[in-house]
This record gives C-alpha cells, sequence and structure tokens, in this order.
C-alpha cells in the first residue's frame, strides 16, 4: 500500500512540476521552435514524444546518480533511512514555502536559450531528445524543491531509485506530451489551454504548498520534537 501511496505521490510531484509556469512556458517555447522546422502533423508528433522521453531519462538518471551516490556511503544511507521522517518535516515547510513563493532563490541555469536554440536549430526531430535532457536539468527554484526536497527523500524512505523517479518522469511528461498533440490543432489552440493550465497551477500549486507545511509542521511535531 505505502508503494501505491509513494508512486501517486511521485507522480503528482512531476505533474506539478510540468504545469509550474517556468517549466511550462520553456517546454512549450521549445516544441514550438523545433515545430517550425517540421511540416507534417506527424513529426510534430513524434518530436513531442521524444522530447518528453528526454526530459524523463534525465530525471530518472540524475535520481539514480543521487541515490547510488548516497547507497554507497553506509553511514549516510542508514542515517538517511532511519531518520528520513525527521530530515522530510523542516523539508516539507521549506518546499511548501516555495511553492508558495515565500521563498525566492535564482539558480544558475545550463546555458541561454539563445545558445540553446543555435544548437538545435537544424536537428529537427532527433534535436528533440537531448533538447529534453537540457531543458529538464535546467532547474529554476520551484522545479528543484519539489525534484531535491520531495521527490528524492520519498525514493530514499522507499528504497526505490528508479521506480519513483520513473513515475516522476512520467508526470513531468504527460503534461508536455498533451501539449506537443495541440501542437498539431494549431498554436492559437496551445495559447487558449497554457492559459487556462496557468490559472489551474495557481491553485495547485497553492493548494499543495499549503499541504507540504502542513504535512511538514506535523512531522517535526511528531518525530522532532514528540508532541504528538
Amino acid at each position: 500500500m505505502e508503494i501505491w501511496i509513494g508512486l501517486a505521490s511521485a507522480f503528482w510531484i512531476g505533474v506539478l512540476t510540468s504545469i509550474s509556469p517556468c517549466p511550462l512556458a520553456t517546454n512549450i517555447a521549445a516544441i514550438s521552435f523545433i515545430s517550425k522546422k517540421i511540416g507534417s502533423k506527424k513529426s510534430v508528433f513524434l518530436t513531442g514524444f521524444l522530447y518528453t522521453v528526454g526530459r524523463m531519462f534525465a530525471y530518472v538518471v540524475l535520481s539514480v546518480i543521487v541515490m547510488k551516490s548516497i547507497y554507497i556511503i553506509p553511514n549516510l544511507s542508514h542515517f538517511l533511512q532511519t531518520q528520513i521522517y525527521k530530515i522530510s518535516g523542516p523539508l516539507l515547510i521549506i518546499v511548501g514555502m516555495f511553492l508558495l513563493e515565500l521563498i525566492s532563490v535564482n539558480l544558475p541555469s545550463i546555458g541561454s536559450s539563445d545558445m540553446i536554440r543555435k544548437i538545435f536549430k537544424n536537428a529537427g526531430i532527433l534535436g528533440a531528445f537531448p533538447l529534453g535532457i537540457i531543458f529538464a536539468l535546467s532547474f529554476c527554484p520551484v522545479s528543484a524543491a519539489l525534484f531535491f526536497g520531495s521527490l528524492i527523500p520519498l525514493s530514499i524512505k522507499l528504497s526505490s531509485s528508479t521506480l519513483l523517479p520513473s513515475m516522476y518522469g512520467i508526470g513531468t511528461g504527460i503534461p508536455v506530451f498533451i501539449f506537443s498533440v495541440l501542437m498539431t490543432f494549431g498554436v492559437s489552440l496551445v495559447g487558449n489551454v497554457f492559459k487556462k493550465v496557468g490559472k489551474f497551477e495557481y491553485w495547485f500549486r497553492i493548494a499543495t504548498g499549503v499541504i507540504f507545511i502542513g504535512v511538514g509542521v506535523y512531522f517535526c511535531l511528531v518525530y522532532i520534537f514528540e508532541v504528538i
């Protein structure tokens, strides 16, 4: 039962990551840019699929690297697995504050948009996969907080270095893939849907932030201060 809850949580964190303003705008811009070089609707669809797979691949590989690095240090691994609830409490509060925009941090990105566009300008369909990898690794504060502050601790708790990150990758990929499908029906339709998603994202993010802070406070009271 616990693993199913973990999978559902990883999927939701992935969806929330994907529809956050920074990643969502980047995803749509990337698909739109590549699609201008492609003629058929079938090719646009394939481009979106490869871009999504690229993002999933990047998240899974990064998760495996982080998890394996932790596991090769026995003392650290044992500490994290036994103290994960005590660690998760403050982490969830911090992530929740990021989601509520109470904390703001500027993170360095991997290259500039202009540089990336020049590199993949004539790459066509095959360029979608590496482009997805690059943009997946270009974390903004919210996506970094969700990935490192929520997914990684959850994966450590359930000892899942691939399954939960894979579900997270699927969560980040599904909205992007849907937008690539919408691209076949017209850019204007994508713009309209993007505006509606932006409204939903705001309330989803606020609700998730409040829940994260509430659960974090509960974990702190129970596992750190032991008052409940």
